[in-house]
């Protein structure tokens, strides 16, 4: 039934997985006091600095995955961008109680992510088969 639709299931999972990134980024721009306040108290050098460079990372590489351009250099920089903040915001270990089971919970949604950014690039070839 679905192979009838494929283009248009992995356009909308291109557009689902790049824009909760760019969701993110547009999310840190209204918070990115507090945001960079929490990276400080967490140790991270420049943290303004660092925050911007996070934000903008975000919103180009989720615009690059939602467009299907430049897909592999894109997925990359959103992983690696995961494998540093996740410890950061998500330090369930440091946390108890319902907290500490919402931290937990952006560690797995994040891990989720990070399962489905490789496969960012193969929805744009299979959309260009079609």
């Amino acid at each position: 039934m679905f192979e009838n639709f494929q283009n248009e299931i992995l356009i909308i999972a291109r557009l689902l997985l790049g824009g909760a990134f760019v969701f993110a980024g547009l999310r840190n721009i209204q918070n990115r006091k507090l945001v960079a306040s929490l990276m400080a108290a967490r140790g991270v050098p420049q943290a303004a600095l660092a925050l911007w460079l996070g934000i903008v990372l975000q919103l180009v590489a989720g615009a690059l995955v939602i467009a299907g351009l430049w897909t592999v250099p894109a997925a990359a920089a959103l992983i690696l961008f995961l494998i540093v903040a996740t410890p950061m915001f998500h330090n369930f270990w440091d946390h108890q109680g319902a907290d500490r089971a919402s931290r937990i919970n952006g560690v797995v949604s994040n891990v989720a992510l990070a399962g489905g950014v490789p496969d960012a690039d193969r929805a744009v070839a299979l959309t260009a088969q079609g």
